[in-house]
């Protein structure tokens, strides 16, 4: 077992399901913009990099100001269709955050997503309270897998990287934790499988959230 004083979770595939949104988007604004259409593995597969890192390295050719043109259309889309594409709490996500809040551990939150949609997010599905800092794609210079996310949060809290743990389900979110020194755990139910993250060294692999329970006393 291990003890940090703090949990930074990443949000979108980690305590939230929102792959099925993000792909529909996706494709939205691509079939908006006539962009040759790429697929659900493609598009799944840059969930943890921002928009513009994930538009970028789906049409490479693109210039600067035809990507920020995805990128706009995109949240236009969402922001049309923000009912339909608001995602759920992956499955025992509520309960076990509340069972790590009583025994006493701090949340944090690392993503990529802008902090307007996370919150609007955590709000609809009354988690928000749980997390003292939020780290977003508009809070940093650079984002994952660069370490700066876990540096701030460690340099806000006051905290060092051996009293620090990050939950994430992607590569980007492991290599982001050991660059900044801190230990991180795996989840495969959401973007990446068991076999990358064991590749990126994640010191944990688990396949559900509770599972946390069991290494966090």
């Amino acid at each position: 077992m291990i003890k940090p004083k703090v949990i930074i979770f990443d949000f979108d595939g980690t305590l939230c399901d929102t792959r099925h949104n993000i792909i529909v988007a996706f494709r939205a604004t691509m079939e908006r913009l006539g962009l040759d259409m790429r697929d659900e593995a493609t598009c799944g597969a840059t969930i943890g990099l921002t928009l513009r890192d994930g538009f970028r390295s789906m049409y490479p050719a693109l210039d600067d100001e035809a990507i920020d043109n995805c990128v706009e259309t995109y949240r236009q889309i969402f922001a049309e269709r923000r009912e339909e594409l608001m995602p759920d709490l992956f499955p025992c996500v509520a309960a076990t955050l509340e069972e790590l809040h009583r025994r006493g551990y701090r949340f944090t939150i690392a993503s990529s997503r802008l902090t307007d949609s996370l919150m609007l997010f955590m709000r609809a599905h009354a988690i928000d309270h749980y997390f003292e800092y939020v780290v977003c794609s508009d809070s940093v210079v650079c984002h994952k897998p660069h370490p700066e996310p876990v540096l701030n949060t460690l340099e806000k809290l006051n905290i060092s990287p051996s009293e620090a743990f990050v939950v994430g389900d992607m590569p980007v979110d492991i290599a982001m934790a050991h660059g900044a020194g801190v230990a991180a755990c795996g989840v495969t139910y959401g973007n990446a499988t068991r076999e990358e993250l064991e590749a990126a060294d994640a010191e944990y692999v688990f396949d559900s959230f509770e599972r946390l329970l069991e290494i966090l006393p």
